[in-house]
């Protein structure tokens, strides 16, 4: 099968020495599903700004159908055809779906705009990736989810010859998820090659026909996804045999009740009743998109307006603010770490110390360090100095330096909102130890997640959300996946 796009000893290199790609190597062959797998801080991100034109590599050499290209920036690299779909979506919440989609290739009839064309050809491509919302509504009102498809179908505008897709499941239920892969056959079997980004490997087994490794810049080698079981790739990506996420015994909790919610209702139907955390426990919120996992942490946090009756501690809990949360001990990890938990273009640790500065006005910037080191190294960071912008870091690092700022701030109830997006494997695992030992130290953690698989092993406590509602309650050491997958599709009422 013919290479569309073929690369070799790629590198890129940033002042003063920080090396981003050492050595990278890959073939893409038309009409493959070829997947790209590595650790955080492997190169993945540095690796696909090259290809896309974002970035200008140090060394080696790219070839697409055979001739070499060089790309100065990415509208050269999509005239091409390569199109970019990036986990960090780069559209303009303030314009419309068909304004994205054909943002600077606008359908034209005498040097005019053809409102009729845009309109229905963002409809026929939003009708190939299942998408339900219009190409009238706003890009900033939509969810997390359908901004991810609005992206792919963005691609889907352009004659691409490969398209890449960095993690672009993170944010879609199964459903939709069905609907790309759907959208992903149609596309290889015209052609199309797809480069795939993703740390799921059961979705690398289901849409990819060859993965390529890298580790530390350089690219380790390029497996058949059919022919290779999982512990040989968990060990290219981290260069050493490594478990996965896996449910250890865990002892009962016994500690004293910290959140009792009896009634709390909200924005978008969220009616939640009856919750409980105790001290030491982890709690998981499992539920399909819109489901109310999100609005309810943010009522929890002062983020969004509610209407309650709860308790912390045992002392009436409403808060109007963020400010007052985290006064009470409460902290959050956003879902969406870019927009809410980060200042981007601040030093890490200025943001890893930003809750612990709060009414406090004076503070040296050696003892803000001194805070931060200890904590990125205990969470595995990987990053340059500390005084390095958080935009220069993956987006799996980033992740570790919002988690870092409420460990430093001491916060005894975790908010956790879909943590382990952007995390490669080992990351995956190092946060949820690390999330067991806090809870062993006597915090209380509530984690929100799309990855079933992940609550199931980690948590004492496993919670289905349906529709605004806190529907059933299972404890995981005593209820199998399927029966809390049959709650969370169906809604069923139920506790365990």
């Amino acid at each position: 099968m013919e290479d569309v796009l073929s690369i070799e000893r790629l590198s890129k290199r940033f002042p003063p020495h920080i090396i981003a790609l050492a050595e990278a190597n890959i073939s893409v062959r038309r009409g493959e599903v070829h997947c790209l797998l590595g650790a955080n801080g492997a190169g993945k991100s540095t690796f696909l700004k090259l290809i896309a034109g974002a970035l200008s590599p140090s060394g080696g050499e790219m070839r697409l159908e055979g001739r070499k290209v060089s790309f100065k920036a990415p509208a050269e690299a999509a005239a091409a055809g390569i199109s970019m779909i990036y986990q960090e979506l780069d559209l303009v919440p303030q314009l419309t779906v068909a304004e994205n989609l054909f943002l600077g290739h606008p359908p034209a009839r005498f040097g005019f705009l053809n409102k009729q064309k845009r309109r229905a050809r963002a409809l026929e491509a939003l009708a190939k990736v299942g998408a339900t919302f219009s190409p009238q509504d706003r890009v900033g009102g939509l969810s997390i989810a359908n901004q991810q498809l609005t992206a792919i179908a963005r691609s889907l505008t352009r004659d691409a010859k490969i398209i890449i897709m960095d993690e672009p499941s993170a944010a879609l239920n199964e459903t939709e998820l069905k609907a790309v892969f759907r959208v992903i056959r149609e596309l290889t079997a015209r052609g199309v090659a797809i480069l795939y980004v993703s740390h799921r490997l059961g979705e690398l087994r289901e849409i990819g026909d060859r993965v390529t490794v890298l580790r530390g810049g350089q690219t380790i080698e390029t497996f058949d996804v059919a022919g290779t079981p999982d512990s040989a790739l968990v060990e290219a990506i981290l260069g050493r045999n490594r478990i996965l996420v896996e449910r250890q015994e865990r002892p009962p909790v016994t500690g004293d009740i910290v959140l009792k919610v009896d009634v709390l209702t909200g924005p978008q139907k969220l009616e939640i009743r009856d919750f409980e955390l105790r001290r030491g426990e982890i709690a998981g919120l499992t539920g399909l998109n819109g489901s109310g996992r999100t609005s309810f942490l943010k009522a929890l946090f002062g983020a969004d307006p509610s209407q309650s009756q709860m308790s912390l501690h045992g002392r009436p809990f409403r808060p109007k603010s963020p400010r007052e949360a985290i006064r009470a001990g409460l902290g959050l990890v956003p879902e969406n770490r870019k927009t809410e938990g980060l200042i981007l273009d601040a030093p890490i640790y200025r943001n890893a110390t930003l809750p612990a500065m709060q009414g406090r006005f004076l503070a040296r910037h050696g003892a803000l360090k001194a805070q931060t080191i200890p904590v990125l190294k205990q969470l595995s960071t990987k990053y340059g100095a500390p005084e390095q912008k958080v935009i220069q870091l993956s987006g799996g690092n980033q992740q570790k330096v919002v988690l870092a700022k409420w460990i430093i701030k001491g916060a005894r109830l975790l908010l956790l909102d879909e943590p382990s997006r952007g995390l490669d494997i080992g990351a995956k695992a190092d946060l949820y130890k690390l999330i067991e030992k806090l809870a062993a130290d006597g915090a209380a953690v509530i984690v929100a997640s799309s990855e079933l698989d992940e609550l199931y092993a980690a948590c004492d406590t496993i919670w289905v959300f349906h529709e605004g509602r806190n529907i059933a309650r299972f404890n995981p050491a005593t209820t199998d996946q399927d029966t809390i997958l049959r709650h969370q599709i169906l809604g069923e009422h139920h506790h365990d």
